[in-house]
């Protein structure tokens, strides 16, 4: 058996956060686990790899659902990274914090410290913003954020239709107020992905402190009696032990975390006795909470003579666009999940935006795509304009079956399953016409292809989202902070498993209630934030 200070479970956004941090202190020894392979695939850094990696299971965990009732009992497939940087390896690139009552509505439900007040700072430390500055926004934090370097005409045409139908034109989505239009901004540096392992690990692995172990599953986090004392994980077909002098650091991510927490005794102990596992210590939140945006799509067919992304991806102009990335990193090859974002209300009397729309000048086998997870590009030209309601009520669960480290566990998201979020959705997708419906536009515009025409009722429009949406890989919750007080909270709001010392979790699974925006952002922000107070337990402890 090794010895270390901390051992870090998952080298996703936050393990690679905390890796980077805690090393930064030479007298500190940390190991690092994941899963997978080192980020080596080309698909993860050229942006638009993105299309492979969601679907590779050789970076991607490829979780798939139990059959959802509230989706028409369809199972959906679920990318998670499983590898360097975990889903900040695979994603969209898609940059977004959220809005500020996201946060502030967190210290309200007991997560002190945690209102945007307490968490701008980190946002900033994190970021190194290529245009935007104080007092919103950081410029040289590791992470590396930039505006999209392609235009396309058609997207600059929604943009203008999202303002002829009453948005905003809003150049900072991330600063003050969320509401309004414009193209993303992305985590990309030189035409490069910039995940949290190019970000935060690649540094780290340079100190001799920091020791990263690939193709290591952990199986369970060892104790002696209510103090968590170090891992064991599986390697090359062995299983391995190693000691954690100061804490255990769960970063396993929304679906991860939970399931290593019941493999190791913790949780709910109806769900554990079910999957034949001894209690060792009752927590029935671990695994509840489970909250996910949910997205659909409008779809659109474009005049013929109109070039969008689905002509540009084949034949000779993609052997154009693939010398123009080698030239100037720039082209379809820097593009992301998606070109524009548009956040809107879908009612009066709200605070803040509760639907999101991400638009790209392009349309997919929607089929094939919410059960493969495989972009299949059509030929003739399109356009896409998704909604995805920012704030669901519904929640899930993941749970552990059986005792077996390498069985997945069972998710149920539960979409749709609350009446505010069908009302929402169904909002969203007539708002999407209205845009479609612009002048800006219209030189563009042939018909609607998704749903199509003749759905019109919300009842029809209703039964379209619960038929052919899918998840936006935005799974949070499963380990909320929270006080002691709170029966179903996990941690307190340093992350650390009530009950249970020097074991902590650090991921997106904390997060009380879904942010209103995509979660890579918002998740290494909370690393950032939860590296000073284990840095800072670290510092009291050695006083004493």
């Amino acid at each position: 058996m090794s010895e270390v200070d901390y051992v870090i479970v998952g080298a996703g956004s936050a393990g690679c956060v905390l890796a980077n941090r805690l090393t930064a202190d030479p007298s500190l020894r940390v190991l690092l686990l994941e899963a997978g392979p080192e980020d080596r695939s080309l698909m993860i850094h050229v942006p638009v790899g993105y299309a492979r990696t969601l679907k590779d299971p050789k970076v991607n965990w490829l979780f798939q659902t139990e059959p959802d009732p509230g989706s028409g009992g369809r199972v959906h497939v679920w990318p998670r990274g499983k590898v360097l940087g975990g889903s900040s390896s695979i994603n969209g690139l898609l940059y977004v914090r959220g809005q500020p009552a996201d946060y502030d509505g967190w210290a309200q439900l007991g997560a002190t410290g945690w209102s945007y007040a307490d968490v701008l700072p980190y946002f900033r430390r994190a970021e190194a913003n290529e245009r935007l500055g104080d007092p919103w926004h950081g410029t040289d934090g590791p992470l590396h954020v930039s505006d999209a370097t392609t235009r396309h005409p058609v997207s600059d045409a929604v943009v203008a239709a999202g303002m002829q139908a009453g948005l905003r034109f809003n150049d900072d989505v991330n600063g003050p107020e969320q509401d309004g239009i414009s193209y993303f901004q992305l985590t990309v540096k030189n035409g490069r992905r910039w995940s949290a392992a190019m970000a935060y690990l690649r540094p780290a692995m340079r100190r001799p402190n920091l020791r990263v172990e690939t193709g290591a599953q952990a199986e369970a986090v060892l104790f002696e009696g209510r103090r968590a004392t170090g891992v064991r994980y599986r390697q090359g077909g062995r299983s391995i032990e190693v000691r954690a002098t100061r804490e255990v650091l769960l970063c396993g991510g929304t679906v991860n975390s939970p399931q290593l927490l019941e493999l190791s005794g913790i949780g709910d102990p109806a769900v554990l006795a079910a999957a034949g596992i001894p209690v060792r210590h009752a927590l029935p939140g671990v695994g509840a909470n489970l909250q996910d945006h949910y997205v659909t799509s409008c779809q659109f067919r474009l005049k013929p003579g109109t070039v969008t992304v689905n002509q540009m991806s084949r034949g000779w102009r993609l052997g154009v666009e693939a010398l123009r990335y080698l030239a100037t990193r720039r082209g379809l090859l820097t593009l992301s999940a998606a070109h524009v974002q548009a956040y809107w209300r879908s009612r009066p009397g709200l605070a803040g935006p509760d639907v999101q729309y991400h638009i790209l000048p392009a349309t997919v086998d929607v089929a094939r795509f919410v059960e493969t997870q495989e972009w299949e590009l059509e030929r003739a030209p399109g356009l896409t304009i998704a909604p995805c309601q920012l704030r669901p009520e519904s929640r899930g669960t993941i749970h552990v079956t059986s005792p077996d480290p390498f069985a997945a566990p069972a998710i149920r998201p539960n979409y749709l399953a609350d009446p505010l979020d069908c009302q929402t959705i169904v909002a969203g997708m007539k708002f999407a016409r209205v845009i479609a419906s612009q002048p800006a536009l219209a030189p563009y515009m042939e018909r609607e292809i998704l749903p199509g025409p003749a759905v019109t009722s919300d009842e029809d429009l209703l039964a379209h989202v619960r038929e052919h949406g899918s998840t936006i890989y935005h799974p949070v919750g499963t380990c909320r902070m929270g006080p002691a007080s709170d029966p179903l909270a996990v941690t307190d709001p340093a992350g650390r498993v009530h009950g249970i010392g020097n074991l902590r979790v650090v991921d997106a699974s904390l997060m009380p209630r879904l942010v209103s925006g995509n979660t890579n952002a918002p998740t290494i922000m909370m690393a950032e934030k939860l590296a000073d107070s284990i840095l800072a337990d670290a510092r009291r402890a050695l006083a004493a």
